[in-house]
């Protein structure tokens, strides 16, 4: 099968592109409004932007109306990303539904959050790594919204670290997002180094 972008309009894409691009990581993202009201919800169009600066991105899509998460991040310029381990599968599913604007998801999905060193929204404190982030830029696609963010504080929970500065992928247990299922991240392999000519 060959689809020229001509064609996209008569195939369910959404479905096409996510179930081929997988697995993705999840980005569990609490924002606060200026009220200082709490949103936290999972983005799966999500990786490193730069090393340096440290930056993250996240795609945020627009349907009917402008989401919580891009709208509170251009208001206060302030996020933090949680990684989502499998112990924390069912709550990070529970944001992923539609709450009205101003609804506290950490209550909703009776998530304990845990307070920022350097931004105002809340991180998760069961999450075994979290990234403090400044809004660096906004970059309008069509109808989402590529959010860039600074690392300005990284979390990560003593067990899940390593020596020589490694994160132990067994310890965090991070989950993936497949097209319209999840999946574990449990079996690892490596590719010998010396298989390439000289």
């Amino acid at each position: 099968m060959l689809l020229h972008k001509s064609e996209f309009k008569n195939h369910d894409m959404g479905k096409l592109v996510k179930g081929a691009i997988v697995p993705r990581p999840i980005a569990w993202v609490s924002t606060m409004d200026r009220e200082g009201r709490k949103n936290l919800a999972p983005f799966s169009f999500f990786t490193v932007a730069s090393m340096n600066p440290l930056t993250l991105a996240i795609s945020v899509g627009e349907q009917e109306r402008q989401k919580d998460t891009a709208f509170n991040i251009k208001q206060s310029e302030e996020f933090v990303i949680n990684i989502v381990s499998e112990s924390l599968a069912n709550a990070m599913h529970e944001t992923s539904s539609y709450y009205e604007p101003g609804e506290d998801e950490f209550a909703v999905a009776e998530v304990t959050e845990a307070e920022s060193a350097y931004v105002k929204p809340p991180r998760v404190m069961a999450s075994p790594v979290s990234f403090e982030c400044k809004l660096t830029q906004v970059i309008e696609i069509g109808t989402s919204n590529l959010i860039l963010g600074e690392v300005i504080a990284y979390h990560l929970r003593d067990d899940v670290y390593m020596e020589s500065d490694k994160v132990d992928p067994r310890k965090l247990e991070a989950i993936g997002r497949m097209a319209g299922d999840y999946t574990f991240v449990r079996d690892f392999f490596s590719l010998p180094t010396d298989t390439l000519p000289k």
